[in-house]
Parts: structure tokens; sequence; C-alpha cells
């Protein structure tokens, strides 16, 4: 089992630039009706042209840093997760590194799409359970705004930047922490949610350009009821794994990705009302950013405690999904 492991530092950071739905009225074919009846979402959060993925990621983990009371040269590991990397390589975590000034720090990102965050958040907690690490800076943050289709009505209305931090080290005695993780893949859906090209199978050319395999794919009725099926299950599994039941949570925070997806799966695990944390209307589906953003914000306006039971359910593109529970 090892050593107890807790979340000491919260941070996120949102580009200054917001995009309403009223704006994306003039660039597609669609209404702020339209999306906020199908999505829940009325605005969110475009980076600069000069603003990447690692730049947001840093903002977000000075804050993450200050919260924790550490300085980033405490920091023994950085994982970072997103799908939208500043290059191929160097991995995003190296940039972040060298920005934030963590020379200590080895690095490396994870890449499961939406789930990266609470994959990185699993791969980090064991790290310091067993004692290879003492601070690790797990982040989630993406600019998703560079692989949308601004052409597509039915996905670009859904995403955003954006870039959430948490610090892990080991828990005080007394305090569990992180409880229980439970993962979950199946690679067999991957055309229902991608990116075509740009890897190895259909590597950048003058065709793939043309032929927009850049931007993100997605058949949303069929993601929807993976998404639903597979979010809810990892939530019962994660608690009952933990000993828990679903009225022992004080607050959920799921991937902000649809609001009907969320209302669905609120349904399902018989949630009381307010316990399940939302954030999408103001900031959009920002893929492994979501939940350390929204983690960030219900700790800052207080809707987490010291004791409570907060539980973070995730699914994305590969498809890749996961809940993890914990004790603040």
């Amino acid at each position: 089992m090892g050593r107890a492991v807790k979340i000491s530092g919260t941070g996120s950071y949102l580009p200054e630039k917001v995009m309403t739905n009223y704006d994306l009225e003039k660039i597609v074919d669609t209404t702020h009706e339209w999306i906020h009846t199908r999505s829940g979402i009325s605005e969110r959060h475009i980076a600069a042209d000069d603003e990447a993925t690692s730049h947001m990621a840093a903002a977000a983990s000075r804050n993450a840093l200050e919260a924790a009371g550490l300085k980033a040269e405490d920091l023994d590991m950085i994982i970072v997760g997103t799908i939208t990397p500043d290059m191929v390589f160097p991995n995003t975590a190296c940039f972040v590194q060298d920005q934030i000034g963590a020379k200590n720090a080895f690095c490396f990102d994870i890449e499961a799409a939406c789930s990266g965050f609470l994959y990185s958040l699993d791969v980090a907690k064991n790290y310091i359970a067993n004692g290879a690490a003492e601070h690790v800076l797990v982040i989630g943050a993406e600019k998703l705004s560079s692989i949308t289709d601004w052409e597509d009505r039915a996905t670009c209305v859904l995403f955003g930047d954006g870039a959430g931090a948490v610090i892990l080290g080991a828990a005080d005695e007394g305090t569990r922490g992180i409880m229980a993780n439970v993962m979950g893949s199946d690679g067999s859906l991957y055309e229902l949610l991608n990116v075509p090209g740009g890897g190895s199978r259909f590597p950048a050319s003058h065709q793939t350009v043309d032929d927009r395999l850049h931007y993100m794919k997605m058949t949303g009725r069929e993601v929807f009821k993976h998404a639903v099926r597979c979010m809810s299950d990892a939530a019962v599994k994660a608690l009952d794994k933990a000993g828990l039941t679903v009225a022992d949570v004080k607050c959920i925070i799921p991937h902000q990705a649809n609001a009907r997806i969320i209302n669905a799966i609120a349904s399902r695990l018989k949630t009381e009302e307010g316990v399940v944390y939302m954030n999408l209307e103001r900031v959009g589906n920002m893929s492994a950013a979501s939940v350390p953003v929204a983690l960030d914000e219900a700790v800052r306006e207080g809707r987490i405690k010291r004791g409570d039971i907060v539980l973070f359910v995730v699914f994305g593109g590969g498809f890749t999904w996961g809940a993890s529970v914990l004790e603040w």
C-alpha cells in the first residue's frame, strides 16, 4: 500500500480572451440557444496565438505551488496530461520545468485525452506512495482551439483552452488522501473520437491538411452513450474500492464535457442536489484541464473542506475513462 498521498495545493489558469456563443454565431451556422440547449455551454476561453499549452500549464503550476507553500526547486517530478503538446517532442512537462525553474524534477507527458489528468494523478500517487518522490506536480492543460475545426459547427462550439494543476505529497498521519483509483480503456472505439492526422498513420502532408485531418473528429451520439455508462460504472467501482457509497461524497467533479452527460451520470448515481460541481457553462470542454480547473475553483470557493470525500470521474478519446476517490 505504501504511504497515503494527498493533494497539498491547487492552481488554475484561463486565457484572457472569452468567446461567447454569440461570437460563434458570426463564425458558423449556429445559435446561442442551439449550443446551450445541447451542451450547457455559454462561453469558453481561447488562448492567444503566441500562448502555448506550456505557458498556461506554467501559470497554473505557479498558483498550485503557492497554495502548497512550496518552491519549484522542491519538485521531484512533473507530469502533464495533454492532447495538445507544444511540440511532438520534447514533452510539454519539460517546457513547464524550464518556465517555472523546477531544476530538480524529471518530466514527462501522459496522453489519455480527457482522462489525461486522472491517469497522471494515478501515476504520481504511486511514485509518492512507494517513496520514489516527495513532491509531484500534476497538470492537465490544453489549447484545444489549436485542433478545433472552426468550420464544423457540431464540434467547434464545445471546446475551450485552459490549465489546472495540483501538488501531490505524503498525507498527514490520520488522513487517507487518495483512497482509490479505477481506470479503463477500449481502443476498439478509437474512430468515434480522434485527431487522425499528424501521427505515423497519416503524417502531415498537403493532403492531410486539405482533408482537415489535423482537427478533432467526433461521433457525438455514440460518445455520449459510452461516456455515461463508463463514467457511472467507474465511479461506483472506485467508491466500492474505497469502502464508500455515493452518500459519503461531498463533492463530485466530473469531466466537463456536456451538461446532459453530467446530468445523466448524476441521475444514475442518485446524487443529492448540489453535490456535482459544474463550471462547464463558463469554460466549455477543456479535455484534460477540465477536472483540475474545476477542482481549483471548488477549493477556492470553499466548496471542498478538510475531511470531505471528493470523487473525480472522467471519460475521453481512446476510449479512456477513470474515477478517483479522495479525502480532502
